[in-house]
């Protein structure tokens, strides 16, 4: 009853296998190169309609049955429903852990993608596409530094699947020409997940 995971080697796709490996969920490893369009593929699209990675495959899911996901945010939910972990019990921890998750995944994710897109890839110079987002990245950043001033992680006092689905961003801190040392909060809690050997792991994945 092995979870059948599709990804590459992008944060979205980091963020599954951390969970999966921090859960220590049986999984198995399906490489989706988007580097040479494979996410269009007719079979994969079965499965992920939106032609985006990651997507899980779980034999056993709610009912018994197979269910199939995407959307980091949901497989993120349902492996912690599945277990009854990686989301606090406390209930107002519970729902900040919600909240910065619908945060990474409204801005976090979605603005530094932008940055690197305009930093490292796009086919011509945009200075203010350059700018602009890269305005955004430092100011998200801050707001992660204040939140992470007052708490050890995004939650609270509990490492949840905020901290998971918003530490493969950080990860990409070069890309997005940001220095942590700048945001010493980020920084003590970049290093701290960093050194879990789940999270190290996880961002092993693919091989």
């Amino acid at each position: 009853m092995t979870i059948q995971l599709y990804t590459w080697g992008t944060p979205n796709g980091r963020k599954i296998s951390i969970a999966l490996e921090e859960l220590a969920l049986p999984y198995d490893v399906h490489s989706v190169d988007i580097t040479k369009d494979a996410q269009f593929d007719p079979a994969f699209l079965k499965i992920s309609p939106n032609n985006k990675i990651p997507a899980i495959v779980d034999p056993q899911g709610p009912d018994g049955g197979e269910i199939a996901l995407f959307e980091t945010g949901a497989i993120l939910l349902y492996l912690a429903r599945k277990t009854g972990r990686l989301l606090p019990e406390d209930e107002r921890e519970h729902w900040a852990a919600l909240q910065w998750l619908m945060w990474q995944m409204g801005g976090f994710g979605p603005m530094l993608g932008q940055a690197h897109h305009f930093l490292r890839f796009a086919p011509e110079d945009v200075p203010y596409a350059k700018t602009r987002y890269s305005n955004e990245t430092r100011r998200l950043y801050g707001v992660l530094d204040a939140r992470l001033a007052e708490v050890p992680f995004l939650a609270g006092e509990t490492y949840s699947v905020a901290d998971i689905a918003t530490f493969p961003w950080a990860a990409r801190h070069p890309w997005q020409q940001i220095a942590l040392e700048d945001f010493a909060n980020v920084k003590r809690w970049y290093d701290e997940l960093a050194a879990r050997p789940a999270v190290e792991r996880g961002m092993a994945v693919p091989a």
